[in-house]
């Protein structure tokens, strides 16, 4: 039934797409009186031998036959082609006899003289039907008087209902009304498609042509074939689901045998120590001894006191717990501070934060939080995974609509694709920019135009409909490095952020000053040019509010500028971070703005109290320079703007949760660093690139 009304949908479809709204009311018509949910043998027969005979429509006629022979047929089923070939023989010597009966010889001649070259290439005896219209009594005639019997005609109407309704509706032949014996055997010449229309069933049988089934139109056979797909996929995810759920696992193997021989060898370093092996190399790194010498019992206590402090007890752990925290990180690290062990106290807001990584919980305005590897892995309702890819993967973009995806790799190729089997597939392309792409923006009110940003200064807009390039931008020589572009959500206009180029051993490193230009997108031309000041430091990522006008961006040298788009003009700035903005958005009410700086802190700033931070986090431990390499780090709020997700050095990328109770989730696997991160406009899907090539759709509750 599902089948059946997908395939009556398609119908309405293409008959309004093509205008026929008189067959449309025609099919309406039909529907409504329910003949049936199959092939229906008897409208067939009427058909054939109702209308197409006695109105002498013989192109019709042959034209349904081929139709039957072309479509229900597939080249193995031999036996069947070759019964209802002979049923079309038959069918058509009845056409000219009805036309003789009727006393129109001139049908006949129309007939010999539209499909006679046809029908003397089929052979089947048909050279000596050509005369027949020049006999003065055909039917006395002792070669065609079996066909103008009664008993032929109905025999003839028997084997085609018998034939089609075993076809159609896998029904038992009937042999009830077959003629006598007698008739039988002085017609078994002339009716070979009742006699042997059984038998060449039952032999079709024998050669495994299976006939239980009913056959189905094409329309109904896309609708199981998408159902075939559908259920594929879904076992497809069910086994991304088990593999995640094995990788996890093998992931906490690793971490607990980690675990295990770190404490081996902090043990038998405790016990050297004690003995006084290592005297001489804690003398040369400037420890002292008293401070190695820090007892089990010490370490423990100290260890509890971090795990359950309050508020009120935060000043108290520093006073009388400091000094021996601090050797206690020592004597762990060895002064490391990239190390995860590291308790990291900072001061943010109106209140003190105490993280500490690893397996330690902190602290935010005295509440008890879990470190990022304590986050529990998100509850995934499905995830896909796009393999189209040969590189690591440099950005992610989902659509206006969320309907199409467009994903970049390192090698300078940017494919646009689709996640949902549903969507059409037309828009899929692949784009070979011949340079490194640093940002990806679709246009804001369609899915229409996508511009890609180019390390040589190139700003492509490919039109998704046209699959073309229908224009091609450039920067000026001095500013080759597009790092980011975003189209305003009212006007028909984009800012581009280009960069100059220094020498560095880092992204950030590289850039050197700065240039924001506002260009028309109907135009194609630039409008004019942002004012930074004189040798402003590279701007790193733009983000417009709702209506398109103030522009936030942030800067290398970690300030945030905010510019009035109707006046072109900077209304105010404030240093932010004491390292470089990697990404910048705007909150979900717009009173509010978050940056994340290279240096893995991520801060919500109050746009009514500037400078005034509301809530923050530091991921510094998901930063490693390999990821550096293929990308920014960068940020994506959800659509409620609670969920923040975040790039990661690690497989796992962070999902905090904003200003919530619970503290965030991790996201499934990749099997490298993700470099990439994006939230659908509306709903609660994610994007996650890939330096393992890949790109992954994943859905969450």
């Amino acid at each position: 039934m599902e089948n059946m009304q997908y395939a009556e949908e398609l119908v309405r479809e293409f008959l309004m797409f093509r205008g026929f709204t008189n067959t449309l009311q025609a099919f309406e018509k039909e529907l409504s009186t329910e003949i049936g949910k199959g092939f229906q043998v008897d409208k067939i027969l009427d058909l054939i031998f109702s209308i197409y005979i006695p109105n002498f429509q013989a192109e019709k006629l042959v034209g349904l036959l081929s139709f039957f022979k072309q479509c229900f047929f597939s080249p193995s089923e031999t036996v069947l082609a070759a019964t209802l070939s002979k049923l079309e023989v038959s069918i058509l010597r009845y056409y000219i006899v009805h036309s003789l009966q009727s006393g129109r010889q001139d049908k006949v001649m129309e007939f010999f003289g539209t499909l006679g070259n046809d029908l003397l290439q089929r052979g089947q005896d048909w050279t000596t039907w050509f005369a027949i219209p020049y006999l003065k009594n055909p039917s006395s005639d002792p070669q065609f008087r079996v066909y103008f019997s009664k008993e032929w005609y109905e025999a003839l109407q028997l084997s085609v209902r018998n034939f089609f309704s075993e076809i159609f509706n896998g029904t038992h032949i009937l042999l009830k009304c077959i003629p006598s014996a007698e008739i039988l055997s002085s017609m078994m010449h002339y009716i070979y498609p009742l006699t042997q229309v059984a038998g060449a069933i039952t032999t079709s049988r024998l050669h495994n042509f299976s006939l239980t089934r009913p056959s189905l139109p094409a329309l109904l056979k896309i609708s199981s074939e998408k159902n075939t797909v559908n259920r594929l996929q879904k076992d497809i995810k069910q086994l991304n689901v088990k593999l995640s759920e094995l990788q996890a696992l093998l992931e906490e193997k690793e971490a607990q045998l980690y675990r295990l021989r770190n404490n081996a060898s902090h043990s038998e370093s405790v016990k050297d120590a004690s003995t006084g092996r290592t005297k001489n190399s804690t003398s040369s790194s400037g420890v002292s001894e008293e401070n190695l010498l820090l007892s089990a019992n010490s370490s423990e206590a100290i260890a509890t006191a971090a795990m359950h402090i309050g508020e009120t007890e935060v000043g108290q752990a520093r006073a009388t717990s400091g000094p021996a925290l601090s050797r206690f990180t020592a004597s762990m690290c060895g002064n490391d501070s990239n190390s995860p062990s590291t308790l990291d106290v900072e001061d943010v807001g109106g209140g003190d934060t105490i993280q500490m990584y690893n397996d330690g919980p902190y602290t935010v305005n005295g509440g008890e939080m879990q470190g990022e590897e304590d986050f529990p892995e998100v509850k995934v309702d499905f995830q896909e995974t796009f393999l189209g890819h040969t590189s690591p993967i440099s950005c992610c973009r989902f659509s206006a609509t969320g309907n199409n995806i467009a994903s970049a790799s390192v090698d300078g190729t940017v494919r646009i694709w689709t996640y949902d089997s549903s969507s059409p597939a037309s828009r899929n392309a692949t784009i070979y920019c011949g340079a490194e792409i640093m940002s990806l923006e679709w246009e804001c009110k369609s899915d229409r135009l996508l511009l890609i940003g180019t390390a040589d200064g190139g700003i492509k807009a490919w039109n998704v409909d046209a699959k073309r390039v229908v224009c091609d931008l450039n920067t000026t020589k001095a500013f080759p490095s597009v790092l980011d572009l975003k189209c305003s959500p009212v006007e028909p206009i984009f800012v581009s952020a280009a960069a100059s180029r220094r020498c560095g051993s880092s992204n950030v490193d590289s850039w050197g000053f700065a240039s924001l230009t506002v260009w028309n997108m109907k135009t194609w031309k630039p409008m004019t040019v942002l004012p930074l000041g004189e040798d402003p430091p590279a701007i790193t990522s733009l983000c417009f509010n709702h209506n398109g006008k103030i522009l936030a961006a942030s800067a290398i040298d970690g300030m945030i500028h905010m510019f009035d788009m109707s006046a072109g003009l900077q209304i105010t700035g404030w240093p932010a971070h004491d390292s470089a903005i990697s990404s910048i958005l705007f909150g979900p009410d717009e009173t509010s703005i978050f940056s994340l700086g290279s240096d893995g802190k991520i801060i919500e700033w109050s746009l009514q109290n500037q400078g005034h931070i509301l809530w923050s986090r530091n991921c510094s431990r998901f930063y490693d320079s390999e990821s550096s390499k293929y990308c920014r780090h960068e940020m994506a709020l959800d659509a409620t703007g609670r969920r923040l997700l975040v790039t990661s050095g690690s497989v796992r990328a962070p999902i905090y949760q904003v200003r919530g109770q619970a503290s965030g989730f991790r996201t499934l696997p990749h099997s490298a660093a993700i470099t990439t991160v994006d939230w659908h406009p509306t709903l609660p899907i994610f994007l996650t690139g890939s330096a393992d090539h890949s790109v992954q759709v994943t859905s969450i509750p």
